[in-house]
């Protein structure tokens, strides 16, 4: 997408491609994998997860809009991970951070940077949305160098408690090396693709994950009969728990499934010329793979219109795998945060569950589960709710 070539400049995890891609993807996937080594990365959600238990009691019964509380849990879990912190829910400069990526997300769908994604040399010189993006990118960009520099200042070679560290550290390996990818732009940009791909999303799943439990209370209600027998009360939820947990995982793949987060994930480019089915696509062509086709196959899943958590119950109640389950896409490029947001969304999920009983406002039936569209993603119309302890 023009758009997004634009606000790049440089080469990113996401966008880029050929040996860039590979050193890139690489090194996120054994980062990521070094950083989570004796449940590090578990232990932080868990750790954020208390944070937004204790934000709910504090509504004190009062009905409110869940958006900004999971948006801002899910951002600071990335911080923790990217930056190797958290910040207070008051934070200046993070408030400013998370309102600059949600109103990227929301200026994605207007009509000036759609046009622009059709005549960018046109629009180029002209005012519209896409200008406010590019220039909201600089100041996130601007907020992502200010830690990279804090972290240069106390650098450890030897140690790295975060994703910056690691990068930094490989830059440094990397000095003599004049094809590396490895460089402070570089750094900038791939960090800034793990809020702008990961923050919004994760919060979108969970939002309306809530959403469809207040929906559908007897479905809400065996999850909470599960939660109380594996979990209990007094006990932080942990992947572990996940193994025992089948009913709950099926929804959350039903969450996942009927939400189709991406329905034509991210645009994607042709290697080589491909021959597919009675189509010839030539090498380069931009192509969008259209997730949702498979996600609501009625061949695979009965009803698909409709949430049925027996799309992954076997009979005998296991979870029941699916090749078409493909909602943070497949092959290479699927999605780098996959494991993180499985994380994320299970143990935040489940412990806002484990504490509180949630009340809509208005019946089930009055909840609208149809999701609106945006520009890459959809998203759970608003609605308000209530918690209240268990």
């Amino acid at each position: 997408m023009y758009l997004q070539q634009h606000q790049s400049q440089r080469e990113r995890i996401g966008f880029s491609n050929g040996e860039t891609w590979k050193q890139l993807r690489h090194f996120a996937e054994t980062t990521l994998e070094m950083l989570d080594m004796g449940q590090n990365i578990e232990k932080k959600i868990q750790k954020e997860a208390g944070f937004l238990v204790e934000r709910l009691k504090s509504t004190n019964g009062r009905t409110f809009d869940p958006t900004s509380f999971l948006s801002q849990t899910t951002t600071n879990i990335l911080c923790s991970v990217t930056f190797g912190k958290r910040f207070n829910y008051e934070d200046k400069d993070f408030l400013r951070f998370l309102h600059l990526l949600d109103e990227n997300a929301h200026l994605q769908s207007c009509t000036m940077t759609k046009l622009y994604n059709i005549f960018p040399t046109i629009l180029d010189y002209l005012p519209g949305s896409h200008q406010k993006i590019f220039k909201n990118t600089e100041e996130l960009k601007q907020f992502v160098s200010r830690q990279v520099k804090m972290h240069q200042e106390t650098l450890q070679p030897k140690h790295s408690g975060d994703f910056i560290d690691a990068f930094l550290i490989k830059m440094e390996k990397e000095r003599q090396n004049s094809h590396s990818a490895f460089d402070l732009p570089n750094l900038v940009r791939s960090t800034l693709d793990f809020f702008t791909a990961g923050a919004q999303s994760t919060s979108l799943v969970l939002k309306y994950g809530l959403l469809v439990l207040m929906k559908y209370p007897k479905v809400h209600e065996k999850i909470l009969q599960e939660i109380d027998s594996v979990i209990g009360q007094a006990q932080t939820p942990c992947m572990a728990d996940l193994d025992k947990m089948p009913y709950t995982d099926a929804v959350i793949h039903e969450i996942h499934r009927c939400l189709a987060l991406v329905p034509l994930n991210v645009p994607r480019a042709v290697i080589k010329d491909t021959s597919f089915r009675q189509y010839f696509i030539p090498k380069g062509t931009t192509i969008f793979l259209a997730l949702k086709s498979s996600l609501y196959d009625s061949r695979e899943f009965p009803n698909p219109q409709q949430f049925d958590v027996g799309h992954f119950l076997d009979k005998k109640g296991a979870l029941r795998k699916s090749e078409f389950f493909i909602p943070f896409s497949t092959g290479k490029r699927v999605c780098l945060g996959k494991k993180l947001a499985d994380i994320v969304i299970f143990v935040v999920l489940t412990t806002i569950l484990q504490h509180f009983t949630l009340k809509p406002l208005g019946g089930p039936d009055d909840l609208d589960t149809s999701p609106i569209a945006g520009f890459l993603t959809v998203a759970p119309k608003s609605y308000q709710l209530s918690v209240t302890p268990r």
